[in-house]
């Protein structure tokens, strides 16, 4: 499970440094490309956070059951 989180973790930290440097090849001129791939980088990149994020409160929830008082 550890590892599993980790590598999640892992592939959201590598979108993010793949965006960085195609910004950075783009400004400087180097190679031009459409920034419609950008737009796929920071998508696979929100399914990653959203995974991320559904697991942890999934985590939670068997950890903690909320009672209501009324």
């Amino acid at each position: 499970m550890v590892i599993s989180n980790f590598i999640k973790y892992e592939v959201f930290i590598l979108v993010g440094f793949l965006m960085a440097v195609g910004s950075l090849i783009k400004l400087l001129g180097i190679y031009d490309f459409s920034s419609d791939w950008f737009w796929f980088l920071a998508g696979i990149g929100l399914a990653v956070e959203g995974a991320i994020s559904l697991n942890k409160q999934r985590q939670f929830d068997k950890k903690y059951k909320i009672v209501e008082r009324k």
